[in-house]
């Protein structure tokens, strides 16, 4: 969680406000020695921020076990 002063939320509030309704990580704002938070009260879909890698193998996990790496890396350390 990122914490912040209030001066730093006075300065940044809309892009601090549209960060945590995006992540929906709460900012935690310290002022006097208390702390406040931000809290989206609907959580966030995770899965929403995730990068298509369309170069990813598919497939079973285990299939990769026997995979031979000879040819590709050079073994030969100094």
């Amino acid at each position: 969680m990122k914490t912040i002063t209030v001066t730093e939320l006075r300065g940044n509030i809309y892009k601090l406000l549209d960060e945590v309704l995006n992540t929906g990580i709460p900012i935690e704002i310290k002022k006097g020695g208390k702390k406040l938070k931000i809290v989206p009260v609907d959580k966030a879909d995770k899965l929403q921020n995730l990068v298509s890698r369309p170069n990813a193998i598919k497939g079973n996990p285990n299939d990769l076990v026997n995979i031979s790496w000879e040819k590709e890396v050079n073994l030969d350390l100094p």
